[in-house]
């Protein structure tokens, strides 16, 4: 992982959450705003996992586990879709909220992510 990335990534989700649980909570339907917000975070995570495949590689290897990084990954890559598909089925105000949360679980595993691939091991 690349340090600055992460926290580019971990900023990006915030606000995005931030963003739709403000329009959610005010009453607004999902829009191209909150669904474009989720798609925004979830390019970040595929440009992630392309630089968690090629890191290793430029020697930027991860000291915690490689499993629960990439688990965490895939997690966080299935969360904003699946997020995005419920508020296009059930337009109403909650679907913003979730498209929020969504958003904040990811900003969460992403820094998890940051946590695991930095830790160091004695």
């Amino acid at each position: 992982m690349i340090e600055w990335f992460t926290w580019v990534q971990v900023a990006v989700a915030v606000v995005a959450g931030v963003l739709c649980l403000a329009l959610g909570f005010a009453g607004r339907v999902p829009s191209d705003l909150t669904n474009g917000a989720l798609a925004l975070v979830e390019l970040l995570l595929v440009v992630q996992l392309v630089v968690a495949i090629a890191a290793p590689a430029f020697g930027n290897e991860p000291t915690g586990s490689v499993l629960e990084f990439y688990t965490y990954l895939v997690g966080a890559l299935l969360i904003p879709p699946a997020a995005v598909f419920w508020a296009l089925l059930e337009r109403n105000r909650w679907s913003t909220v979730v498209l929020g949360v969504a958003a904040l679980a990811v900003a969460v595993m992403v820094y998890r992510m940051l946590q695991i691939w930095t830790v160091q091991q004695a």
